[in-house]
């Protein structure tokens, strides 16, 4: 089995994308068995004969703030006051029976967006007709509004708690009309995370504060370089450290490891540093020199992504999420119960299946809000280490990682590199555009199907592989129009365990084909933004499934350079250059983003600072403004970490850096003034959690560019 980088949308979810999907939520068109007096009209909310509204949130939260967003989409058409409202975690089973909880790509709010104003549209038709039925009017006389009924020409007006009994015998609507976004009262305004006191006091539950009866901890040591094997261990120094009970081999993670079971994390932790184990070598890897040969692997982009006209003719990253890797297992002969950080309620169920060997349905799981996911959770190898702990012991054990095993044992951002080759005419326009881009499988497909990547050989790839997959994302789906455009791929894929980060494969060739784009618009003499505006005809450019809104694109470039005051100089002294540099990219043919990055620096061009980020951004119809603007604000830091100072490096076949001292991740006092614009839009959602990421690198380096006539092509800027 091999899954490149590109079958990460597809597996994932395709609605992030704007794209079809076959995405079904069931109980909207069936009422959930309930107590007489409740009315529950599908899985996704309940009102009460006291008039307590609770609705339920179908994705996991990882911070992203979809147990506000999403429930928000239910009550906007139910016509319930927001403040009166209840909000519950689904879980996988029950009433969400065949509902994947499963949250990646983006695509919480576009994925569900019509489903769940569905579910709410449906429970609102119930209770006017419930209304109508008891008065015997018309249901067209009747008004919902707040948790209320009223009969227009009369005043009359029954709550949705009286309503509930008898409008759960009322007949569910096949197709109940839904609101014009212009009728919206709830959706579009600035609305707090229902949860957001709970985070900032200490109350939120996350992973590591799972408690339950009769818990042990244990932590795990794992093999110490890539493809490494457990050769024998002696436990008798560790079993000596108070509180310790047990020490054991550990062979369903990433790398296998050996386990040790204590009282409480401190004993785990006291007793594996007091372990002895022997490990055969793995494989030899150094990423320096991997990072050298990469660029001749371009030679041999020989894989076609995209073709029009003949235009022939004419880096490893750490996910490092705040909360490190953990689970909680109980497992019996005949049940499993498990709590997990967790981004997949499929593939953790699918990961405790395999080693306790129990069918889904005894297998109950709790899924704990994230400390941060980012991709690495969205698979739950951590998970697969405490069930097999959990069954060996016989009693429920918490899997806490270190923040050393976060950082060296886990999965990484690929490496990658980027060619490319233009023609211009007498007038400066670019005539034909070559890239040449690398590629590498995600190899956490592969391990989570079972396969050993250091020693098992990989499917040969097929001669349309990336074509098919719409992939590399970036590079396929460029927006610009160019008369002769050719892309290729050269596949190069490492030892190093690889898995989805943060916009997945859009940070590298964003990156590369927004710096290129900047260093052609130099050489042509022209402006960097009217010079990609003359590259965005408007209209609607069909890139295999994707239906690119180029008119979209420009409208945003035009925000930012009127927010961002591009045409005006900025102040110069003899101590500090500064300088303004612009990137524009579309994600999925979903979001439009442009942003605009003003730095500074030394004269030398040194102590280089980035002084703030304009941001222009159409997401389609903007659910709530606050959930947008903190995603933007979130996805920039994440964005500058990488684009400053995060890199993973690994020698004689081991990760280098162990800890944030290390591999350093932005400080609040490096963070720049932030300025976003969110442009109102009739589109539907177009999901945005990652989008702001891959523009951060090219528009800061552009800056640098303006400021120093210094071009830096390599992450992190250096």
């Amino acid at each position: 089995m091999t899954l490149a980088r590109r079958d990460f949308l597809r597996t994932t979810g395709r609605a992030a994308a704007g794209l079809t999907l076959a995405f079904h939520l069931p109980g909207i068109g069936r009422a959930i068995a309930t107590a007489a007096s409740v009315f529950a009209p599908n899985a996704y909310l309940r009102v009460a004969p006291d008039g307590t509204v609770t609705l339920w949130c179908v994705r996991l939260e990882m911070g992203q703030g979809v147990r506000t967003i999403l429930p928000m989409m239910i009550a906007e058409e139910l016509e319930v006051e927001w403040s009166s409202v209840r909000v519950e975690q689904a879980e996988p089973g029950g009433q969400f029976q065949g509902v994947r909880l499963h949250t990646s790509g983006s695509g919480s709010s576009s994925g569900t967006y019509r489903t769940l104003r569905t579910a709410g549209a449906t429970a609102r038709e119930m209770l006017v007709a419930s209304a109508a039925a008891t008065w015997n009017v018309e249901p067209s006389s009747c008004k919902p509004s707040r948790g209320v009924v009223t009969h227009l020409p009369t005043g009359r007006a029954l709550a949705y708690g009286t309503l509930a009994p008898t409008a759960a015998t009322m007949t569910v609507p096949e197709a109940p009309t839904l609101k014009e976004a212009k009728q919206f009262g709830l959706l579009g305004t600035s609305v707090k995370r229902v949860d957001g006191p709970a985070i900032v006091t200490g109350r939120a539950r996350f992973g590591l504060d799972v408690r339950v009866p009769d818990m042990l901890f244990a932590s795990v040591e794992r093999a110490p370089s890539l493809g490494a094997r457990l050769v024998r261990f002696d436990a008798s120094a560790a079993l000596k450290i108070a509180g310790v009970r047990h020490v054991l081999p550990v062979a369903s993670g990433i790398l296998p490891g050996v386990a040790v079971v204590g009282d409480d994390t401190w004993s785990a932790l006291r007793g594996r540093k007091a372990l002895t184990a022997q490990w055969a070598p793995g494989v030899e890897f150094d990423s320096d020199r991997f990072l050298d040969q990469l660029p001749r692997a371009l030679d041999r982009a020989t894989f076609k992504v995209r073709h029009e006209g003949d235009a022939a003719a004419a880096l490893d990253v750490a996910h490092a999420p705040m909360e490190t890797m953990n689970c909680t297992a109980d497992v019996r002969s005949d049940r499993a119960e498990i709590w997990a950080p967790t981004q997949t309620d499929v593939r953790t169920i699918d990961q405790v299946k395999k080693v306790t060997g129990l069918p889904a349905e005894a297998i109950r799981l709790h899924p704990i809000m994230m400390g941060g996911g980012f991709g690495r959770r969205l698979f739950a190898d951590y998970a697969a280490e405490a069930a097999e702990i959990s069954k060996a012991i016989a009693r429920p054990v918490q899997v806490m990682w270190t923040r050393e095993d976060d950082m060296q044992r886990g999965y990484f951002q690929p490496a990658t590199a980027n060619r490319f080759i233009a023609g211009l005419d007498a007038q400066g326009s670019i005539t034909a555009l070559v890239h040449h881009t690398s590629s590498s499988d995600l190899t956490i497909y592969d391990i989570h199907a079972g396969r050993n990547i250091w020693r098992d050989a990989r499917d040969p790839k097929k001669p349309d592989h990336y074509e098919s997959g719409e992939s590399p994302w970036g590079a396929f789906d460029t927006p610009y129009e160019f008369s002769h455009l050719r892309v290729d791929c050269a596949d190069v894929t490492s030892p190093v365990p690889t898995g989805p980060w943060r916009a997945v494969e859009y940070p590298a060739t964003v990156f590369a084909r927004e710096s290129f784009l900047d260093e052609v618009a130099h050489l042509a003499a022209r402006d960097p933004i009217a010079f990609r505006l003359e590259l965005l005809p408007r209209n609607v450019k069909p890139v295999g499934s994707y239906k690119i809104d180029r008119s979209r694109l420009a409208r945003v470039l035009e925000a930012v350079r009127d927010r961002s005051g591009w045409t005006s100089p900025l102040p110069q002294d003899s101590s500090r250059r500064r300088g303004r540099g612009v990137a524009a990219s579309v994600y999925h043919a979903g979001s439009y983003i442009a942003m605009v990055a003003e730095v500074s620096s030394d004269a030398d061009g040194s102590n280089l600072r980035v002084e703030k980020l304009t941001t222009a951004v159409d997401a389609g119809v903007v659910l709530n403004p606050s959930g947008l603007l903190g995603q933007t604000e979130s996805g920039i830091a994440w964005g500058l970490s990488y684009t400053l100072l995060g890199k993973m490096n690994f020698k004689a076949g081991a990760p280098v850096q162990a800890n944030f001292s290390a591999f350093q991740v932005l400080r609040a006092g490096q963070m720049p003034i932030l300025d976003t614009v969110l442009l109102e839009g009739s589109a539907p959602p177009g999901g945005y959690g990652e989008h702001p990421v891959p523009l951060v690198a090219p528009a800061v380096a552009n800056a640098v560019f303006a400021a120093t006539g210094r071009r830096l092509r390599t992450l992190p800027l250096a």
